[in-house]
């Protein structure tokens, strides 16, 4: 009876697992974004930038890309833009209260134009971004880079 009845017991289980396998939630690039873009708008720093910046639009995009877009008070505007796929490494130079976000991609992929300036408008490529910060712990940047690595390795 014993043989019997983990005889049962084994396919029983695994049609279990493959029952909860196929209703369970599947990890899409939505959740990672949301996350992303909560994350950096909540914890955005505009002080770092010393009453120069008017405003400024950072937005994470469910096609993959990162935008950050900054209006200074004199006119002058900077956009980046980056395909999170091409997303290298980050860093981050600061303490807990105050600091600034690099994001470095793979080459120069990061889309640099500059309108209204005094050299005229300019358009170029970078490395990375850089983002201020304000009250971050650690915690919440290594889920930052979590689910930028996530994203990248999302077909």
């Amino acid at each position: 009876m014993k043989k019997f009845t983990i005889g049962l017991e084994i396919p029983f289980l695994s049609a279990l697992c493959i029952i909860l396998c196929a209703f369970s939630d599947p990890e899409s690039i939505e959740q990672y974004v949301g996350f992303l873009q909560k994350t950096l708008s909540d914890h955005y720093d505009s002080n770092q930038e010393n009453g120069k910046i008017k405003r400024y639009e950072l937005n994470i995009t469910n096609n993959g890309f990162c935008r950050y877009k900054r209006y200074f008070n004199n006119g002058k505007t900077e956009y980046f833009a980056f395909k999170l796929s091409k997303f290298r490494d980050m860093d981050y130079l600061g303490n807990t209260t105050a600091g600034k976000l690099y994001l470095k991609t793979k080459g120069d992929d990061v889309i640099v134009q500059t309108y209204k300036d005094r050299g005229g408008d300019v358009d170029s490529m970078a490395t990375q971004v850089v983002i201020p910060l304000k009250n971050i712990e650690a915690e919440d940047l290594n889920l930052i880079r979590d689910n930028l690595e996530r994203i990248i390795k999302l077909p």
